[in-house]
């Protein structure tokens, strides 16, 4: 099978995916991860705008779910192992390329769960997926709602802390990897707080196992003029040589 790349984009939209797909889909993903996503039914495109040839959503409520697309080869099937506990992380197995591999699909955000709505989700996930965490073909993408500024100490499972396991499963912030950055201190916020330039954050990531990080081409944030009439997120896009 001939190489080519893979981009895989996360992008938070905020909601009314349907009116704004024209503009992501411009940046070419092979699959994209649409967090604040509404449900299939509700996304009537544009005429101009490219059909997915794939796509999975999950949410409570028709306006405001998690949706993956492909845009390319690719398909999905959510794992019989997802527990619905954890709603807006999603292990889907992804066919159809070179390999088949693991996707998680984040959206870290759970206000009914006492412990923590951001990334406790996450936390309490990929311990309950501990044996799908292999240090191959696994992908963990989307918004996660954490950065090491908001750890607390005394609790488990802060982000340091998850970013810690994951590297123990050898799994990766690609982000981090590629651009050399520590965690808390990224130059490219993927989030500005009510739009405000001056509120710049980053909560958005993609984490890949050892042997997609060695295929990794390239990672980019869209820039704060580009996306920010669009979203208060911006997307994260990472192609893989496949």
């Amino acid at each position: 099978q001939p190489k080519h790349n893979m981009k895989i984009i996360t992008w938070n939209c905020n909601m009314a995916f349907r009116k704004k797909a024209a503009f992501i889909l411009a940046q070419k993903p092979d699959i994209l991860v649409v967090p604040e996503c509404e449900c299939p039914d509700r996304l009537k495109f544009s005429k101009d705008t490219g059909l997915p040839t794939a796509t999975f959503w999950y949410g409570l409520n028709q306006h405001k779910g998690l949706g993956v697309f492909s845009y390319s080869h690719y398909t999905f099937k959510l794992l019989e192992v997802h527990n619905p506990a954890f709603r807006d992380i999603l292990p889907l197995l992804v066919t159809g390329g070179a390999f088949d591999f693991v996707l998680f699909a984040v959206w870290a955000n759970n206000p009914q769960d006492k412990d923590g709505p951001y990334v406790t989700q996450v936390w309490k996930a990929i311990h309950y997926y501990d044996a799908l965490l292999s240090n191959n073909k696994t992908i963990l993408i989307g918004d996660f709602n954490s950065n090491t500024i908001w750890d607390k100490p005394r609790r488990e499972g802060n982000h340091s802390a998850l970013v810690q396991k994951l590297e123990e499963k050898k799994i990766y912030s690609v982000y981090h990897t590629f651009h050399g950055q520590t965690q808390g201190k990224e130059a490219h916020p993927t989030l500005f707080m009510y739009r405000h330039e001056n509120k710049p954050y980053h909560i958005d990531y993609c984490f890949a196992s050892e042997d997609f990080i060695s295929k990794l081409v390239n990672v980019e944030v869209g820039g704060y003029s580009d996306w920010t009439k669009y979203s208060d997120h911006k997307p994260l896009s990472v192609t893989f040589d496949m």
